[in-house]
């Protein structure tokens, strides 16, 4: 009896000495993206410069300071995931202006006597202005676009977004991308986690 009190009180002192599992709610995902502190960022689908959309979402999500970017995916809270696309193009505008005036006026009169004699009087006057002009302008336009998720350790996406740029004024397309990406994913991440914690019932 007494070596079974005693192993009773060993369960019990070890039982409360493991920490409490904390579940999550998959029917909340703002409170499982205040839960985020490490991310790694996948390759990206899409174009050539999907690499070069990579890099740049990682150097601003490490200047916030409000994550820790991991190469190491086992180590990561969730993965930043999805795909990007880089598109330069050339755009024609072709504009035609015309301007045209003409005037004509003529008058003649005569006259013969009885003698043969005649007087014939005849004005003609005539002007005319033709002009054609037409101007070809090449503009080049840059567009990039990225749609992103991120996913916590069970698969399940926690957040998403879809940004679109034709450049900013003092960066590129692909920078204003990974910029708008970037700011999306930090105010959101800061929104859910000023958010209030839920109450914990009692036993």
């Amino acid at each position: 009896m007494r070596r079974f009190l005693a192993l009773a009180a060993i369960i019990f002192a070890c039982a409360r000495c493991v920490p409490a599992i904390e579940h999550k709610d998959p029917a909340d995902p703002e409170a499982q993206l205040a839960t985020v502190r490490r991310i790694f960022v996948e390759q990206l689908g899409g174009g050539q410069t999907s690499d070069q959309m990579r890099d740049m979402i990682i150097s601003a999500l490490q200047n916030s300071g409000l994550f820790v970017i991991t190469e190491n995916k086992e180590r990561a809270d969730a993965v930043l995931r999805g795909s990007s696309d880089d598109h330069i193009f050339t755009e024609d505008h072709n504009t035609s202006d015309s301007v045209g005036l003409h005037a004509n006026t003529g008058s003649s009169s005569g006259s013969r006597s009885a003698l043969g004699s005649g007087v014939n009087e005849s004005q003609n006057v005539g002007a005319g202005i033709s002009q054609n002009e037409s101007t070809r302008i090449q503009e080049r336009k840059h567009e990039a676009a990225a749609s992103m998720r991120l996913v916590d350790t069970d698969g399940d996406v926690i957040w998403s977004t879809t940004q679109e740029s034709n450049g900013g004024k003092f960066r590129g397309a692909m920078a204003d991308v990974a910029d708008r990406i970037a700011r999306q994913l930090i105010a959101d991440t800061r929104k859910s986690r000023a958010r209030p914690a839920p109450a914990h019932q009692g036993n």
